[in-house]
């Protein structure tokens, strides 16, 4: 991105920047940059803003570890606002919530983002490994655990699938899928490389 092409004058030196959970796109918060702060931005591959009450640049997260890491940007069709997908390190709001809008659940597609949510939380547990966690005692276990765990889910799966009973089916797929959410998390794998691939092959 060229920033000469950008409209800071407008904002008197400062533009917004909304950011958007690259997994998900759930809305994360709003912050302001001047020129300089989107230059370390597209430097760094950190999200920083320009602190209005600090009146100094600011990396998100450069307190509370809770960083953005940059995935994608563009600016809008008057180039004075920018949109920002980012990776977050834990929470975005100082509050404590994933995103500093939480008061009501505007994001689409809910149901299908929850996978997005699943795979942050089980990638939470392996960081973290809390005790009496399922999850935990599987990362404790290992590869051969996990890998063994996802064959008798998926043999589970088909044997649900020759018979009627639809809730038993609709269970083991979705042991399934979780167990194999666990799998990508313990290979290093992001979900977003298995819908990159699927996308390949579909075009």
């Amino acid at each position: 991105m060229k920033t000469e092409n950008l409209d800071f004058e407008k904002g008197n030196g400062l533009i917004p920047a909304i950011i958007q959970d690259a997994k998900n796109f759930q809305v994360l918060m709003l912050g302001y940059m001047n020129k300089e702060a989107l230059e370390t931005t597209l430097e760094k591959e950190r999200v920083t803003f320009y602190s209005r009450s600090k009146e100094r640049l600011w990396t998100k997260g450069e307190t509370s570890g809770n960083f953005l890491d940059l995935v994608d940007i563009q600016k809008d069709c008057d180039n004075d606002t920018l949109l920002i997908l980012a990776n977050p390190h834990g929470p975005t709001c100082h509050t404590g919530e994933q995103s500093c809008f939480y008061e009501k659940d505007f994001k689409p597609n809910q149901d299908l983002s929850f996978i997005g949510n699943l795979e942050q939380l089980i990638q939470g547990r392996k960081k973290e490994m809390p005790e009496n966690s399922y999850t935990t005692h599987l990362f404790t276990e290992g590869l051969d655990k996990i890998t063994q765990k996802v064959g008798e889910e998926a043999v589970e799966t088909v044997i649900a699938s020759k018979n009627s009973n639809e809730s038993a089916f609709v269970g083991e797929v979705a042991d399934l899928i979780y167990h194999l959410l666990v799998l990508l998390t313990e290979k290093g794998i992001p979900l977003k490389k298995i819908i990159g691939r699927l996308k390949e092959r579909h075009q």
